[in-house]
């Protein structure tokens, strides 16, 4: 077979012996994650039955609440506004995120298990990938396109337990007025499973001994897209509503702070 004229057949770049060695050691490395997360999934429990009282309650996750809350208060002083105490029984948490402690503000408002949306790579770490399938977490991708994030939500949801979950998928580091682009998930997770929505937002950004302010909503159900054909776009809307909400929220408490200030 000729070669086209013109063109010369590309040479495949030699690596030096140094290159060779961290190309191996990276390649060993991955693996080695990939065994530590596939031995985590195989250990983990995703759902936990119902008691007498039927509350779907995480033992484990209620000893570290009584270990952890007090420091956790001394240390990130915080307080809760709104409603700020969920039933029992299948909801989604959606809320900004700013640090790895915002997890304790959805946890506070029961005393119900709750499965966090966590992204994957915590499940190959040593000690977290341990803890996070022991806790019924639910790895998800950066891109949102991972099908058994959805499948295993949906699992969660109809067997009537809480799932919290961040839309900015990462740590806001920006903006401390502007959230980072919201992920495609929680609407869509609320609409096929008929749960209602538990919007929060942590009014300003967590600092060691000050005081952070969450404001928490009722509950939100997309009813108006139950029993719809959905396309992207209706999901898309659904989303910017939930966005819009929180945003909503923000301002509900700092209108109210105003309020408080001028009454004095």
């Amino acid at each position: 077979m000729t070669e086209e004229i013109g063109t010369e057949p590309k040479e495949e770049p030699v690596l030096t012996k140094k290159e060779l060695k961290a190309q191996k050691k990276q390649q060993k490395k991955a693996e080695k994650q990939k065994k530590r997360f596939d031995r985590n999934m195989a250990k983990r429990k995703l759902l936990f039955p119902a008691n007498k009282r039927g509350k779907h309650v995480m033992r484990l996750m209620n000893l570290l609440r009584v270990l952890f809350y007090p420091i956790h208060f001394l240390v990130y002083p915080y307080k809760l506004h709104g409603h700020k105490r969920v039933a029992d029984g299948a909801c989604i948490f959606v809320g900004n995120h700013y640090c790895i402690w915002d997890v304790f503000y959805p946890a506070r408002t029961t005393w119900e298990g709750l499965h966090f949306l966590m992204k994957q790579s915590i499940f190959s770490a040593p000690v977290l990938g341990k803890w996070a399938s022991m806790f019924g977490g639910i790895p998800a991708m950066r891109d949102g396109s991972d099908v058994r994030t959805l499948m295993d939500s949906m699992k969660v949801l109809k067997n009537g337990e809480k799932i919290s979950l961040f839309p900015e998928g990462t740590r806001n580091k920006e903006s401390d007025e502007e959230f980072l682009p919201f992920r495609g998930g929680a609407a869509l997770l609320a609409i096929k499973t008929r749960t209602p929505v538990i919007p929060f937002v942590i009014c300003n950004r967590p600092h060691v001994l000050h005081v952070t302010h969450v404001m928490f909503g009722e509950p939100m159900e997309f009813t108006e897209y139950y029993g719809k054909r959905m396309t992207a776009e209706d999901y898309a809307e659904a989303d910017e509503k939930l966005k819009n909400r929180l945003y909503e929220l923000r301002e509900e408490y700092r209108t109210s702070k105003k309020k408080k200030k001028k009454d004095k």
